[in-house]
């Protein structure tokens, strides 16, 4: 059968991580459908039809489906739900949301963050913080599934050609509305799609040292993050959070400065494919994980490597 794939988009573009629920969802059926459920979205529609692998886009163009309310799509897409074997979406905070309801409404046990598929009804998937991996079986009749972005490679989003079919727009069930959303503005690129992340931890020691951070990754074109021990003490906001309970990023290179290496930190980031640690405790754990390790005063060596990015 079909799969299903949900797409997430600003109605004018479509978000990268839907490119990797999508190459998840190849791994289960060659057709593969995409719903496009939002407002005035013909742009998210056209960019989702030029996707390598899509076999047809289904779009839902309403106003209450503007801001992927759970409350509105997940209906939606439990009435369309019946033409296919699986339900997929990216694990972001727009699927997280969205496929527990959808799951309850069917009746369904979700199987969530999957990293690895190895047959139509079994998967792979974090547990532990990452430091074991689950193998799952499900027996439901239609499998609903997020997708950890990390861990499938994204298919290409050009290419592609596949047919638009606009269907009729569910009702808006009325059980909450948007009200605003306060964004942080930023030069550099977001933490979630960045190809080379910057983070500082602890050892930074203050909001005004994360300067020393922020420097680096503007002369590597990266984004910055941080752990969970940095934003609980205030030094960045919580979107700088990387980890269990933060973002999950799996960049090109990852620097990790002053940072120990707990272990819901690795979770969010062990998958980097270049890791590079400095910290002045040759015994933290960060250093398991890292490629390459410079044990030495961050304050020192952050601003030597600045200095010969300059010559």
């Amino acid at each position: 059968m079909a799969v299903l794939v949900l797409a997430e988009h600003d109605n004018d573009s479509l978000n990268p991580a839907t490119l990797t629920a999508i190459s998840a969802a190849t791994q289960l059926s060659n057709t593969i459908e995409v719903l496009v459920a939002g407002s005035d979205c013909a742009g998210a529609a056209a960019a989702t039809a030029a996707v390598t692998g899509v076999s047809k886009v289904i779009v839902a163009d309403a106003a209450h489906y503007g801001n992927a309310l759970a409350e509105n799509v997940a209906p939606l897409v439990v009435e369309l739900s019946s033409s296919y074997s699986h339900v997929l979406a990216a694990s972001t905070t727009d699927g997280k949301n969205i496929m527990p309801r959808v799951a309850a409404l069917l009746d369904v046990a979700q199987i969530s963050d999957i990293v690895a598929v190895d047959s139509e009804s079994i998967f792979k998937r974090p547990i532990y913080a990452g430091n074991i991996i689950a193998t799952v079986e499900s027996s439901d009749r239609i499998k609903v599934i997020t997708v950890r972005t990390t861990a499938f490679d994204p298919v290409s989003s050009e290419g592609g050609s596949a047919a638009i079919e606009n269907i009729d727009a569910g009702a808006d069930m009325g059980l909450s509305r948007y009200l605003a959303q306060d964004l942080t503005k930023s030069d550099r690129p977001e933490l979630a799609a960045a190809d080379i992340i910057v983070s500082g931890g602890r050892g930074v020691g203050s909001s005004e040292n994360f300067a020393i951070i922020e420097e680096l990754a503007d002369k590597l074109g990266a984004a910055v993050g941080a752990s969970r021990a940095a934003v609980d003490a205030g030094y960045v906001p919580n979107d700088y959070q990387v980890g269990q309970t933060g973002k999950v990023v799996a960049p090109g290179l990852y620097i990790a400065i002053g940072i120990s290496g707990a272990i819901q930190h690795l979770a969010g980031m062990k998958d980097s494919k270049v890791i590079v640690a400095i910290n002045k405790d040759e015994e933290a754990p960060i250093f398991g994980v890292a490629d390459y390790g410079l044990v030495g005063d961050l304050f020192k060596e952050v601003p030597n490597m600045v200095a010969a990015l300059d010559k």
